[in-house]
């Protein structure tokens, strides 16, 4: 059970849903910790082949608990509990990691750390209420729980910079026209549009395309011929599974394929 959060699975499609409608989702230590949670079941359910995270009550995130981050720190020093700022990081890398396709479903604000968490989803899906604040530098500080390093691969450096150096708020079709987001619905769409592509990646190989993932997500750095090794490697995992004998059977036999996520 949790407290601060819902996790529902529709067939194959796993919801992790916010739920602290009353400060806007904002992430605070106990919610992060579940959230944590939440996301290691998430993982470890076969049966859930991708998963949507959003927010109830009309908002994404407000990022994170400004009001108990205050009152983290000792005395002059306003820098709150450690353990508070790692879990935070660890939950926006969890995202990133998580090992099956991710669709952040954005109505309403996403805001400095809840932003991050969207961005480190494999795709954000909006409506036409959403609207996007790099908090940071309005308050005097640097972006981070990893938003420097997703933005720019999101977003494209110019753009990541303009973002984050102005704290400007964007308007859904701004952040789609800066790539900010992947598709913006009308708000009465949005959960059917959102869920009908989730259930298309969940319908899909899901090892070929978890490895698919690991490989996009760590190709930046490496040289072609490292590259190609990772992708040789990432081949000797996916050619012994059902999902790539049904693949070639079905492409044999001229029909769609039935894959099964194993």
């Amino acid at each position: 059970m949790y407290k601060y959060l819902e996790l529902e699975r529709h067939g194959a499609v796993g919801v992790i849903a916010l739920n602290r409608p009353e400060v806007r989702n904002a992430l605070g230590m106990g919610m992060t910790i579940e959230l944590r949670r939440a996301l290691r079941e998430a993982a470890a359910d076969a049966a859930m082949r991708a998963l949507v995270m959003t927010g109830r009550g009309g908002a994404f995130s407000a990022g994170a608990d400004v009001k108990e981050w205050a009152g983290k720190g000792q005395g002059d020093n306003p820098w709150p509990d450690m353990n508070w700022v790692e879990e935070s990081l660890k939950l926006v890398q969890q995202v990133h990691d998580m090992p099956k396709p991710t669709i952040a479903m954005i109505d309403g604000a996403a805001v400095g750390a809840g932003l991050d968490m969207a961005l480190a989803c494999d795709f954000r899906y909006a409506s036409d209420k959403a609207k996007f604040i790099c908090s940071y530098t309005n308050v005097g500080y640097n972006p981070d729980c990893g938003g420097t390093w997703l933005m720019p691969r999101v977003m494209g450096l110019e753009a990541a910079k303009r973002f984050a150096f102005t704290g400007d708020l964007w308007l859904a079709e701004e952040a789609l026209a800066n790539r900010l987001v992947s598709h913006v619905s009308p708000r009465e769409r949005l959960w059917e549009d959102t869920l009908a592509f989730a259930q298309k990646l969940a319908s899909g190989p899901t090892v070929a395309i978890a490895q698919a993932k690991r490989l996009l997500n760590s190709a930046h750095g490496r040289s072609l011929s490292d590259q190609q090794l990772e992708e040789l490697a990432a081949g000797k995992i996916c050619a012994v599974t059902k999902d790539h004998a049904e693949g070639l059977a079905a492409a044999n036999e001229r029909r769609a394929p039935r894959f099964v996520g194993a």
